[in-house]
């Protein structure tokens, strides 16, 4: 079930599409305030700007807060990354409604008041709206009841109730514009009969080629200039393919605050201090919440349980102690309760009550009464659908297949693992009251009940202090650039130290590669100048130095940062002009292989026209081409072909045609138009209508003066 379902699946529920506009929950029941992250005085109420439409912090910020309260409720950890990924999430769905709502205005696409009625309250309202007004007893859906509550909240509510439903009823006319525009777009997709045979056509062509080459690499790259003057006019031409956003480039060493073997073996002591009062409570959850651990109370197989010394802990003896022992970065006991046989996977079907909305009494009563409608024949799949508020099983009849043990919540598991197939009962859990039926079970083995204390080995305060002082000590000897590399030669280099190099660091940016996750980390870069020395700055387990490196602004590339991409280009080109002048005049391959120093003469065979890359040739769509012009068949190339590895002297031996293998026209053009409508919804097709909006947009990412 996804309420209570395996953490791995998580993940599955999460993408950066508009499309997922269900984010904001269930906005009818949880009015949570949104917490301002941004500081007071004069910051910009704008955090960016999308084709001139601003995006305000507070609406902003609270999408953020509704996004992270959405990924904590699925299971994420709640730290300063689930903050950041909230942050980037709601960013890219933000520019996407932007653009999307841009076309939307162009086209005339928009929604009705009668139809966003039919969006509310008719046959396929949201499932949210459902589940809160649905008769319990009856199933059926009240829409007149829905839009009385809503109607209220819009006219009665506070101020921030009218702002979160207002935003909700947003959203889905959004999503229905959203729809609507995919439609107009999936239905003007079209390959003609003619492009598809005339591809076909050309598909169907091969050819045979003889060929004199002579590599770029024969000429030394030593001996060919590119200034910078030809690389800022190369730049000029083809501006497009050298934009830039403003970035960051840092050179940095850390300080390494991982605790010493000193710190490990405090924490091992005393951990085993506390062996005797764990093995001797009684109430095993409330001392191990007053240690920060988790317990789960219900039986694991041993199959499943994933630790290195388990075969150990087996063998301990029910009620005592195995430990301390190391796990990871953390010294654990581990206290045997319990050892008995049961299944491995278990298939069962439940129906779940929740007690969000009801007390318990009367979750129990439904559930009982679902339980005595199914045991005079009810159908269990018709009242799992109407009645459990389980979103995971509901429309599956209820059913979970294969369910491992240690996944449900202790009480869910022991009942579906410690009886037998065919056991029926209504079990109590922090979610509401299941009616459970075990359907069937695989395999057998031990399974354990253990409670486990673990300690997390952390650096003391003298570990970390002396690698503050030693960073403190580097960036006190290092005032810019010139002096810190010259002070990591002197003092750091010959302790093994390496000088690590961060690039393309963006300003909304959270993380740094190599380093970890710190967004105080990159504003202290964009505060500093170029060649500034960053004073010391915990992250992870490391005090990190840094210096600034190099400062980009946003627009074209300058000749320097664009040599590396651009020099390769010229110089070949150059080369290419050097053996295109020292071949001269084509005439035969023998007199062009003779110039070349005796060159062989080479066949490629089986060049296909939809293809540049051949096993012989490599990528050289330019030679592709010459041999498929219809002026070169059975004729030398009358210029030299200037490829992308070297320059080819090519005589076109013949041209052929083989059968087409690809099926007929029709079922072509239908696969085609299959393809090209998925692309619409894969983000990462080039097909995809908003990544085509947004590499032609104009965006302006000011997030970094609010997070």
């Amino acid at each position: 079930m996804s309420i209570i379902q395996d953490i791995r699946d998580k993940y599955a529920k999460l993408t950066v599409v508009l499309i997922a506009l269900a984010l904001v929950g269930f906005i009818l029941t949880d009015y949570f305030a949104g917490q301002s992250r941004g500081g007071g005085g004069n910051v910009s109420n704008t955090v960016g700007v999308v084709n001139g439409k601003k995006i305000l912090f507070e609406e902003f910020n609270s999408r953020v807060n509704q996004v992270e309260e959405q990924m904590k409720a699925q299971g994420y950890p709640q730290n300063a990354a689930l903050t950041q990924q909230a942050i980037e999430q709601t960013w890219n769905q933000e520019i996407s409604r932007l653009l999307l709502v841009g076309e939307f205005e162009k086209l005339g696409i928009e929604v009705g008041k009668k139809e966003l009625g039919d969006i509310l309250y008719g046959v396929n309202a949201p499932q949210d709206i459902k589940q809160q007004f649905t008769d319990q007893q009856t199933g059926q859906f009240n829409p007149a009841l829905a839009k009385q509550n809503i109607d209220q909240m819009l006219k009665k509510g506070t101020p921030e109730q009218k702002a979160n439903i207002s935003s909700y009823i947003n959203q889905l006319a959004d999503l229905r514009m959203s729809e609507k525009f995919n439609s107009l777009l999936a239905n003007s997709i079209n390959f003609p009969r003619w492009m598809v045979e005339k591809q076909n056509a050309d598909n169907s062509q091969a050819a045979k080629i003889s060929l004199v080459r002579e590599v770029y690499s024969s000429i030394p790259d030593s001996t060919v200039k590119v200034d910078d003057s030809e690389i800022a006019s190369y730049i000029n031409k083809n501006k497009s393919q050298f934009k830039q956003q403003e970035s960051r480039n840092i050179s940095y060493v850390t300080f390494s605050a991982v605790p010493s073997a000193k710190d490990s073996a405090e924490v091992k002591d005393r951990l085993a201090a506390q062996k005797e009062a764990f093995k001797t409570t009684e109430n095993l959850e409330q001392y191990l919440a007053g240690e920060g651990a988790n317990y789960y109370s219900g039986y694991i197989s041993g199959k499943t349980i994933q630790i290195a010394l388990k075969d150990s802990i087996f063998k301990t003896p029910l009620g005592e102690v195995y430990g301390p022992y190391l796990d990871g970065g953390s010294y654990s006991l581990a206290r045997v309760l319990g050892v008995r046989q049961m299944p491995d996977t278990v298939k069962v079907r439940h129906i779940l009550i929740g007690m969000q909305t009801r007390d318990s009494a009367v979750a129990y009563n439904l559930a009982d009464s679902l339980k005595n409608a199914i045991a005079k024949g009810s159908s269990f799949d018709s009242l799992a659908a109407k009645f459990s508020e389980d979103p995971g099983s509901k429309d599956k009849g209820g059913v979970y297949e294969s369910v491992p043990s240690g996944q449900m919540v202790p009480p869910f598991n022991d009942f579906i693992f410690l009886n037998p197939v065919g056991t029926k009962g209504l079990v109590k859990t922090d979610f509401g009251v299941h009616y459970i039926e075990i359907l069937s079970q695989k395999g057998n083995g031990a399974a354990y009940k253990i409670a486990y204390l673990p300690k997390e080995i952390i650096a003391s305060q003298e570990t970390d202090n002396a690698a503050l002082n030693d960073a403190n000590a580097f960036a006190g000897d290092s005032r810019d650039q010139k002096s810190f590399d010259a002070n990591f030669e002197k003092t750091l280099k010959p302790k093994g130290i390496q000088k690590g190099v961060a690039t393309d660091i963006t300003p909304a940016a959270s993380e740094i590669r190599g380093l970890g996750l710190s967004r105080s980390f990159v504003r202290s870069i964009y505060e500093a100048n170029k060649g500034e020395v960053l004073k010391p700055e915990r992250i992870d387990n490391n005090y990190v130095v840094a210096v600034v490196t190099d400062v980009f602004e946003e627009g074209t590339m300058s000749a320097a940062r664009a040599r590396v991409y651009v020099e390769p280009v010229l110089r070949n080109k150059k080369k290419a002009e050097v053996l295109k002048k020292k071949i001269g005049k084509v005439t035969t391959l023998e007199a062009a292989a003779a110039v070349l120093g005796g060159k062989t003469i080479e066949t490629a065979d089986s060049i296909r026209i939809n293809s540049s890359l051949s096993s012989s040739l490599g990528y050289e769509p330019r030679v592709t081409g010459a041999a498929f012009n219809p002026a070169n068949k059975g004729k030398v190339v009358p210029e030299v072909v200037e490829g992308q590895n070297g320059v080819y002297v090519v005589r076109v031996d013949n041209v052929f045609t083989t059968p087409v293998t690809e099926g007929d026209v029709n079922s072509q053009r239908t696969a085609r138009y299959q393809q090209a409508k998925q692309g619409l919804n894969n983000q990462y097709s080039p097909n995809n209508p908003l990544s085509i909006l947004r590499n032609a947009a104009t965006i302006k990412d000011r997030r970094s003066n609010r997070y």
